[in-house]
């Protein structure tokens, strides 16, 4: 697709539109009582408590593929609409991760940029530059929070395709030699499952340190 310059003027408008409309909500939020400094905390806690729903959402799927293993070929049908179901709520709890993870961001983004132009119009040069190594230390350890989530969450869709995978097969052939062959594999997918709850609750430990350290 070629971008012309009326693309890029519809861009712009989009842009600013949801400029003005983050402006709009902080506006709002700031008149009862909420800085974007509460707003950040209340987004990582957000994020926080997503990703431990998630991770409650492929534990359920985990031990639903261990209950597939041991039945028969008789309740294949009764195992895989349950195994449907849990790779259901695995996809949308990962969907919801990613959309919190990315509030977070605008969030955390929005307020460093405001924190470092109150600083360019602060006179005190003592109180600026002790301002700014605060920023600076903040940041850092922000960046730290973000990148565990990010990699918590960038974890999650191989893992999701693997159990659809794992599902949709189960629904092609849903006979003893389709247990037999899922099997198989098992091993491989419910070592990714651990790998992923513990990545999971590594980052929910990192949430839980940043907002200890903004209160």
């Amino acid at each position: 697709m070629t971008f012309t310059s009326r693309h890029v003027a519809i861009v712009l408008a989009i842009v600013t539109v949801l400029t003005s409309c983050r402006t709009i909500y902080y506006g709002a939020m700031e008149k009862i009582g909420f800085e974007k400094r509460d707003l950040l905390v209340r987004a990582v806690k957000h994020a926080k408590a997503k990703q431990k729903e998630a991770g409650g959402e492929y534990r359920d799927a985990l031990q639903q593929l261990q209950a597939v293993y041991g039945r028969s070929g008789s309740n294949l049908e009764k195992a895989y609409d349950k195994l449907n179901v849990e790779y259901l709520a695995c996809d949308a709890a990962t969907k919801i991760v990613k959309h919190r993870i990315d509030e977070m961001d605008r969030v955390a983004s929005d307020l460093f940029k405001e924190w470092q132009k109150e600083i360019g119009i602060m006179s005190d040069a003592s109180l600026a530059g002790s301002s700014q190594a605060k920023l600076t230390e903040t940041k850092a350890r922000f960046a730290e929070l973000s990148s565990a989530l990010h990699n918590s969450y960038n974890a999650m869709p191989p893992v999701l395709d693997k159990l659809r995978d794992h599902t949709l097969y189960l629904k092609h052939n849903l006979n003893a030699e389709a247990l037999g062959a899922l099997r198989g594999k098992a091993d491989a997918i419910q070592g990714d499952i651990q790998a992923l709850l513990e990545r999971m609750n590594r980052a929910i430990a990192e949430a839980d340190a940043f907002v200890k350290a903004m209160n």
